[in-house]
């Protein structure tokens, strides 16, 4: 994996780049949808292409590991093949959903013992295991295995968990050396930020993982509880001090406005289920306010829902008024052109950040649109 910076704005710390894998070229700053197990949910592959015009994608190692399962994955050629994606995967740990069964899990040193959510079953994932398995699913960008703690932690909770993402990062770092790729195709390890709200263990954090070297860098534990001012001061904490010239991926984060303020901070990959999930819900993030579609107040509205954010409609625009009618009568095609709405906007938004950055006028820009996405219609 290689990364190449093209620009940074001269006002903010917003900065255009290049990611480029075995499996294509990502323009960055960049949004990728999360495909948990083998899909984004209910999106095809094709249109995840032309319509959402996404770059890459995620898998979910827990959940891949569970369902199907890695003997299926290896028969397949892994996750690239199985779901018919030719385009750059990013797998994460497990890490994050393992620790959020609280109840179902223990931590130790060797890695973390889990309760299987599905039928009870008994796994233990540790950094060796998780990117063992995420070589099977043949990610092009890997996951370092980490903690992710709770929102409140206390300090002596936080920094014993992020002293101990530290020694799993150093074997995390050794596995990929001593194994290979299985399908042919290059493997970049990103490790994790951890630190919680503590700026100084943020900041001993991310001096350890750019003594690394590894190809890019991520920042974990935002986005579970904070308030929004700590995510923006940790980002841009965490941007200061993390290498140029890697890619700096912002995990978890978050609404169009989260995504546009972390980009002025610095942080190139984004990655959340807000889009989709939300999606399925009814609501819709436009250029000019938050929808929720279920609203009467959009019954006879027949102005198009597009998915660019200069307002330009694709070919694939319906109206308010139909995707209303669609939710109030339980159709699925709802859910579906809500999801491929918001992708697609989300998409949009940040090939527009791009473009701003590289004209030089992001700043000014940001301050436009900020005003009409956080608001509420």
């Amino acid at each position: 994996m290689k990364f190449q910076l093209h620009h940074t704005d001269t006002k903010t710390s917003a900065r255009a780049g290049t990611v480029t894998t075995d499996h294509g070229e990502i323009p960055t700053p960049i949004f990728m949808p999360v495909g948990t197990i083998g899909t984004v949910k209910g999106v095809h592959q094709q249109e995840l292409k032309e319509q959402v015009k996404a770059k890459i994608i995620l898998g979910n190692t827990y959940h891949l590991y569970l369902r199907p399962g890695m003997e299926t994955m290896e028969a397949a050629g892994g996750l690239h093949k199985f779901m018919n994606w030719d385009g750059p995967i990013l797998t994460d740990s497990g890490g994050y959903q393992v620790f959020s069964l609280a109840h179902r899990r223990k931590i130790t040193e060797e890695g973390a013992t889990f309760a299987s959510h599905i039928d009870g079953s008994r796994h233990l994932f540790s950094p060796e295991s998780s990117l063992g398995i995420q070589r099977s699913i043949g990610a092009d960008i890997v996951m370092a295995f980490d903690e992710c703690p709770p929102y409140p932690s206390d300090r002596k909770y936080a920094e014993n968990s992020m002293h101990l993402t530290h020694r799993w990062l150093e074997r995390c770092v050794q596995f990929m050396k001593d194994s290979a790729s299985k399908y042919g195709h290059s493997q970049a390890l990103f490790p994790i930020v951890q630190g919680s709200s503590y700026d100084d263990l943020r900041t001993k954090s991310c001096e350890f993982i750019a003594s690394q070297d590894q190809p890019g860098n991520a920042i974990g534990g935002l986005s579970v509880g904070e308030p929004i001012e700590d995510m923006y001061r940790i980002s841009q904490l965490c941007c200061d001090i993390l290498p140029k010239e890697k890619p700096r991926y912002l995990m978890g984060v978050g609404t169009p406005a989260n995504i546009i303020e972390c980009i002025s901070r610095g942080v190139d990959m984004f990655d959340c289920v807000l889009p989709s999930r939300n999606g399925r819900h009814g609501v819709l993030y436009t250029r000019d306010g938050i929808i929720n579609i279920k609203n009467a107040r959009w019954r006879n509205d027949f102005s198009l829902i597009d998915a660019r954010p200069d307002g330009a409609p694709t070919s694939q625009a319906h109206t308010k008024a139909y995707l209303h009618h669609l939710f109030r009568v339980n159709e699925l095609l709802g859910p579906q052109i809500a999801t491929l709405h918001n992708l697609a906007f989300y998409l949009a938004l940040v090939r527009e950040a791009r473009e701003r950055i590289m004209l030089g006028d992001f700043g000014v820009w940001k301050a436009g649109v900020l005003a009409g996405v956080v608001r509420k219609l």
